[in-house]
This record gives structure tokens, sequence and C-alpha cells, in this order.
């Protein structure tokens, strides 16, 4: 069985988004239960970041403007919610949470970079792949994935990262931080046209970074045979060219057809066979090191089951 880390902080949780939010600390709620409540809690190594969220600025810098960062810090009220976007709310404690997602996924960077353990899920909220550089948007304040792949090739001198994003909403954030960059791949999943607009398969990346961003736009309804076919028919030979040193999964849960924000029809187990294939990719290209981390997801009980199907893979 690989050590496998499960990060989480109860700060998370303290990210309020108002009344009826999709994007609501239920979410995580909901994943503790799952693993709290069940065999994983034993097999699992809990992985509660260190309090000290000033440290990670620096990081968050590498990718986000000075002036987006100090945008979050002093948009926090002191009480209720303030909305950055019709979808993007903060409220007292999220300047706070925003910081402490980005300290636990690169808490797990380290230890899986140690070799202390062999892959970990960080089940952090607020999510972050729709963040651009100087722009909260989609629900995500910090792009927690695409600061980690900086602080992997910075901190740890893994020259080469993959990011796979399967989650049902386009990425844009991460895609336009790293679209010029020859050294992040950047993969993803996504039913399209649909929120945010962009992940055309025309979308390939430029200048030196022509070629590391592979869009698969999908239509409504597809469900796990059609996400296993781009899997394995597109991801895998990429990633073999590529060669990364290290995987990053924005795993999105919200794919699921049972999830209120999608058209998509994927069950617990295509979730389960897509991270088959990544685990297989990270086995077999860099040592097994992959970092997954939390982004969409809105039905609870899905969310539950396919976070519980995720983790059973990375476990084996």
């Amino acid at each position: 069985m690989a050590k496998t880390g499960f990060v989480y902080h109860p700060i998370y949780l303290q990210h309020e988004t108002g009344f009826h939010h999709p994007e609501s600390p239920l979410r995580l709620l909901a994943i503790r239960k799952m693993v709290w409540d069940g065999p994983l809690r034993q097999a699992l190594v809990h992985i509660e970041p260190p309090s000290l969220p000033a440290a990670v600025e620096p990081w968050i810098l590498e990718v986000h403007s000075l002036e987006h960062y100090r945008k979050i810090k002093e948009a926090v009220p002191l009480e209720g919610e303030v909305q950055l976007d019709p979808d993007t709310l903060v409220g007292p404690f999220s300047f706070m949470a925003a910081q402490m997602a980005v300290t636990g996924v690169l808490t797990a960077v380290d230890r899986v970079a140690s070799g202390e353990l062999n892959n970990a899920f960080c089940a952090v909220r607020p999510p972050g792949h729709h963040a651009e550089t100087a722009r909260p948007m989609g629900f995500c304040l910090f792009n927690n994935v695409a600061i980690a792949a900086r602080y992997i090739q910075k901190k740890h001198g893994c020259p080469r990262v993959l990011i796979v994003d399967w989650d049902v909403h386009h990425g844009n954030g991460t895609q336009a931080i790293f679209y010029r960059d020859p050294t992040v791949f950047y993969f993803s999943t996504h039913q399209f046209p649909f929120y945010p607009g962009t992940g055309s398969n025309k979308e390939q990346g430029a200048g030196e970074g022509e070629g590391t961003t592979l869009n698969v736009p999908l239509p409504a309804g597809k469900g796990d045979r059609d996400y296993l076919d781009a899997f394995e028919r597109l991801l895998v030979p990429a990633a073999e060219r590529f060669r990364p040193d290290f995987i990053l999964i924005s795993a999105g849960f919200d794919a699921h057809r049972d999830d209120p924000l999608a058209g998509m029809s994927v069950s617990e187990e295509g979730f389960e066979a897509m991270t088959r294939i990544v685990r297989g990719l990270a086995d077999a290209l860099c040592g097994g090191r992959v970092v997954s981390v939390l982004e969409g997801g809105y039905h609870l009980g899905a969310l539950g089951k396919s976070v519980q199907k995720h983790l059973d893979v990375l476990l084996r």
C-alpha cells in the first residue's frame, strides 16, 4: 500500500461564501465524513499544514501580481460576504483560508518530493484553477496548482511539471499562467462550450510554450468512455513525450452525472479509472510523484464517493 497524504485544516471551513452558494464548507464536510468514518482514516497520512500563512506569500507572488494579492487581502470584510465578481465571494476568514490552501498544497509537495509520501490528495478550499495572475474568478482566489508547479520547480529542482485538469470547467487561469512556458504541460478535459468560455482545441500554447497546452473540449452528456478515450489516446502519449518530473492533478469532480452545475455523465468509477491512468504515468515517468488538489464538485454525495474512489487508487 502506498503512503498517501490527506491534507485538511479546519480553516478551510471558515471561507464563507454565503447562503446557498455551491462552493460551501459542506463540500469539505462531505469529504471529511467519508474519510473519517471509513477505513481510509487509518490508511491515509493526515497532513495539517503549519499555521504560518505569511511564509507562503513569496510563493503566491511567483504566480500572482502583488496587486492581486493585496486585492484579496483588502477585500475581506469584518462580517458578512463581499463579492469580487458575480460568482466569487469572500468573508472575514477567506484570505487566511486561501493562504492556508496554498500552504496545504505546498506541504504535500514537500512530503512527496522528499519521498516521505508516495502521493497526496489536498482537500482544500477555496479552489484555484480559474484564478489568473491578476484576477480572481469562478470561486477561486489563488491558483493553488499553478503556485505548486512553480514551487516544485524552484524549491525542489524538478524542471518539468505536468498538470492534469479533469474539472468540468476549463482551468483558464492555469492555462493562461503557463501558456508560453514550455516547462509546464497543461492537459484539460472539460465541457465545451461552457463556463468560462476558454479551452478550445485550437488553444495549444504560444511562443516557446507552443504544444504544451492540450485541451480536450467535450460536448455535454459525455461520460466515462469519452473521458478515458481522451486520457488513453491523447494524455498518455503526450505525457510520455514530455516526461514530467512531477504531476499535479486539478481534481474537480463536477463532471459527475449527478452534479448540479454541469451536464456531464461521469461516474465514480470513471474518476477511479482516470486516477489509475495518471497514477500509472506517475509511476512510469516520475517515481510516482503526484499531488492531487480539490477543485470543483458540488453534489455532496457524488463528491464524497468520487473522492473515495480517487483515494483508493492513490493508496494502491
